[in-house]
């Protein structure tokens, strides 16, 4: 893989070229900014930023006040790569607050091993109505910590409205689900994003996540896309490693609050 030349394709056709991510939801383009508006519900943010170190303080004090006017907090989306260098320096002395960094990581659908099934006694699940959503936002609350909530009304928000941009998987142990990941697919492009993927503690180790990797890598190969990306945790990123996934970049989440 060519990472500097696959690297510009995703920048250019998911962050300089992003689509919304659901309905009722807007992306702008101001300057040298690409930003993303939802509801409160949704993911509001800077999705790529062409800037240097003469106009960067302007623009991150411009999305400060834009978003403030709105009352929503929202997350400037930085890649190690952006510009100029000491963006995240900037963001922080702004009041931004960063979260954990993950790894871009990026594979060709064609070179992953697509065969890889579930254990014994797991089965998959796709959500395609409230029930099955329950299914995958119970197992996101259960792995990390986190209120379900918003990603429920993401995801029910997108099925109903456009279900071919999004896959929601639930790995059931019986009747428990033990695991699940979603993948949002970009029409257009030649990416496939793979998130949220995740396994209750007592069911790792088993290849659960390995399997629901190569159900999602199928789904996109099926539907002609070429890549898969991943921001991947450090928990991940030697799983991703040894399927065949490429390190390419990092990203840093900067929040703000409104």
């Amino acid at each position: 893989m060519d990472h500097a030349a696959v690297l510009a394709v995703y920048d250019r056709d998911l962050r300089e070229g992003a689509r919304p991510d659901g309905p009722g939801v807007r992306i702008e383009r101001v300057g040298g900014v690409v930003r993303q508006v939802a509801d409160a519900h949704g993911w509001n943010g800077v999705l790529w930023s062409g800037l240097d170190a003469a106009d960067a303080d302007r623009a991150v004090r411009d999305q400060i006040a834009y978003f403030g006017g709105l009352g929503l907090d929202f997350e400037w989306k930085l890649y190690a790569h952006d510009e100029p260098a000491d963006l995240g320096d900037r963001l922080l002395a702004a009041g931004f607050q960063a979260e954990p960094a993950e790894t871009l990581m990026v594979a060709e659908v064609a070179g992953l091993p697509l065969d890889t099934a579930p254990p014994a006694g797991v089965r998959f699940v796709e959500a395609a109505d409230p029930a099955g959503v329950d299914l995958v936002v119970d197992v996101h609350e259960r792995v990390f910590g986190t209120d379900g909530s918003g990603l429920r009304h993401q995801l029910l928000a997108r099925l109903a409205a456009d279900p071919g941009t999004v896959v929601a998987v639930a790995a059931l142990a019986g009747g428990e689900p033990v695991a699940a990941a979603r993948m949002e697919l970009a029409p257009g492009t030649r990416f496939a994003g793979l998130w949220g993927g995740g396994t209750v503690a007592a069911w790792r180790g088993r290849g659960i996540y390995r399997a629901l990797i190569a159900h999602r890598a199928r789904v996109a190969a099926a539907q002609g896309y070429r890549y898969v990306h991943v921001d991947a945790s450090p928990m991940s990123r030697p799983i991703l490693a040894r399927l065949g996934f490429h390190a390419l970049s990092t990203t840093t989440p900067y929040v703000y609050e409104n």
